[in-house]
């Protein structure tokens, strides 16, 4: 097997002309050039330089390796320079993939520390759901996966927690679910105290994304009846814009609402609260690259705030 050291030996050698000299110029013996010379040829199986007079002289054998090694060499340094640049995290690249509300919360916060921080990491953006999210990740189609799951859920037992047990599992935050009235609902006028859910079980709702749905029908058939469903909808701005309308009802996460700023409408704590854990994935062997080590850092600095 060539390796790379024998070439910078063998074209330090045709370089100038001599083991000694060669020696000089890289730092080390004659006896190291003259023993690496020779592991190369027994490599290649092949004369590479033979002596005339007081000068080595290159083989053709030697001339083609010298011609390639060049080029090899070259590239070689290059590779050298990008990957300490990564590690140094003055280049790299993250593809992060979020869920919309983080993605309109959390993300830019995180995104803006890390660019003011390592102005050559650079981060793309894709947005998808849990579950989907999580399968992009497993299946190398991103590096960091921004995801949720309900405490308590039905499904936990199902998926268990071992859903994320083969991944890196940064924790961000808690986010608290609450319904969502028109200005004019009987329950905006009551105050903003907690109410139990049934309370709405007679409304009209307006649903979210698939699995906050499911969790809407869950907790609503916990609590002894089934929402009618008369709008459903992944866009948020549309759940409250419906809402606000007075077409329904809706629960939707405390994070969604942030980055809604919906207009016409009253939010209404539930009790008993029903929460969803935000964290932020990556496979094990990516969590010590280091521009996805510090974009996962600033994730769990943005969850803090």
């Amino acid at each position: 097997m060539i390796e790379a050291r024998h070439l910078r030996v063998l074209r330090a050698v045709a370089t100038s002309g001599s083991f000694s000299a060669a020696a000089r110029d890289l730092g080390c013996t004659q006896p190291a050039v003259s023993q690496q010379m020779k592991a190369l040829e027994t490599s290649v199986g092949t004369p590479l330089l033979v002596r005339t007079g007081r000068e080595m002289r290159l083989t053709q054998a030697g001339e083609a390796l010298v011609r390639h090694a060049n080029g090899i060499l070259a590239g070689l340094t290059a590779a050298e320079e990008e990957v300490a640049a990564i590690a140094g995290l003055r280049a790299g690249r993250v593809r992060l993939v979020s869920f919309p509300s983080g993605s309109s919360t959390l993300v830019p916060t995180a995104l803006a520390a890390l660019r003011a921080a390592h102005p050559g990491t650079r981060v793309s953006l894709e947005e998808a759901e849990p579950p989907r999210s999580v399968e992009l990740l497993r299946e190398g189609d991103c590096d960091v996966a921004l995801a949720f799951r309900y405490e308590d859920a039905a499904d936990r037992d199902a998926a268990g927690a071992e859903e994320w047990a083969d991944l890196v599992v940064r924790p961000l935050l808690t986010d608290r679910l609450v319904a969502l009235v028109p200005e004019r609902h009987r329950l905006a006028r009551a105050g903003s105290g907690p109410v139990a859910i049934a309370e709405l079980a007679d409304e009209p709702w307006i649903a979210g994304c698939p699995r906050c749905r499911g969790q809407l029908v869950e907790v609503c058939t916990g609590a002894g009846f089934t929402p009618r469903i008369d709008f459903a909808t992944d866009d948020y701005p549309a759940v409250a814009g419906l809402v606000g309308a007075g077409l329904g009802v809706a629960v939707l996460p405390e994070l969604a609402i942030e980055s809604v700023r919906p207009r016409g409408v009253h939010t209404v704590p539930l009790a008993p609260a029903v929460r969803r854990e935000i964290v932020a994935l990556t496979l094990p062997d990516l969590s010590q690259v280091p521009a996805v080590a510090a974009t996962l850092d600033e994730l769990v600095r943005a969850g803090a705030r």
